[in-house]
């Protein structure tokens, strides 16, 4: 275990320096992510200027539900990076330099690389939103509910990761899975910075049960703002982010496991 842990800590450093040697462009192209992940909600904010809420959601509400959309990004993105970029590595046969060490190959994938340009763009953004936001919220602030937001960030960093993890696997049957990704994730992400009560029944099922995005921000804020459009969903929600990310992850792994075996590679 100790030679695990010193093995991560190798790796994390030597990525974010490589990430962060020019520290002028880091910064700009940090910076960049922050502002292009900010119009969104800077739209949401001028447009509760004008309509006070979105279906009993204040503007800090709101934003305290992007908040954690953006900060389990950032978190995820640090770890998932070789996951989000698999199919290209798998299409150019770098992935068959991963094969060749002697390292569990979704060890190397996780801790190899981490995309920090966007963890610290993500990331910020939903530190700057949780800081304007928590106190106006209403949320009593204690151990428990720490605790909770902590297990709740751990979830939902799981639930996305497990996507990843899943879309990543697909290309070891398809050649070209970034549509997929698109619809699949990135898109769903979208429905995620909105209160999912304000969407078609069938849209919430999707985001509930099939890429459930819902339990990576509304629930966690349902249970720590108790609002009235919570009443259509079961109080059981309110608890499972923990549980859904672990379940979710376990069942992505599985799937890479069994997929693993059928790894051919693209030559050169």
């Amino acid at each position: 275990m100790r030679d695990i842990m010193h093995l991560v800590g190798v790796y994390t450093k030597t990525t974010a320096r490589s990430w962060f040697q020019y520290r002028v462009d880091a910064l700009l192209r940090s910076l960049a992510v922050f502002l292009r992940e900010s119009t969104g909600v800077i739209v949401i904010y001028f447009t509760l200027l004008k309509f006070d809420n979105l279906n009993g959601w204040n503007i800090h509400e709101l934003l305290f539900l992007y908040s954690l959309l953006f900060l389990t990004y950032g978190i995820m993105i640090i770890f998932f990076t070789g996951l989000r970029d698999f199919g290209r590595m798998v299409r150019s046969g770098n992935f068959d330099r991963f094969i060749l060490r002697p390292r569990g190959l979704l060890f190397q994938l996780i801790f190899a690389n981490a995309d920090w340009f966007a963890a610290v763009g993500h990331g910020g953004l939903g530190l700057v939103l949780f800081v304007i936001s928590a106190g106006k919220v209403g949320v009593i602030w204690n151990f428990k509910t720490v605790v909770y937001y902590l297990f709740a960030i751990m979830g939902g960093v799981l639930i996305q990761g497990a996507v990843f993890l899943f879309l990543a696997t697909l290309n070891i049957y398809l050649f070209e899975t970034s549509s997929l990704k698109e619809l699949f994730y990135y898109n769903m992400r979208k429905f995620a910075g909105y209160p999912i009560s304000i969407f078609h029944r069938a849209v919430q099922i999707i985001i509930i049960y099939i890429m459930p995005f819902a339990f990576v921000n509304y629930f966690p804020a349902q249970y720590l703002l108790r609002k009235e459009d919570m009443e259509g969903y079961p109080q059981i929600f309110l608890y499972l982010t923990p549980v859904v990310g672990v379940g979710m992850y376990l069942l992505a792994y599985l799937f890479w496991k069994f997929s693993i075996k059928y790894y051919k590679s693209s030559g050169n």
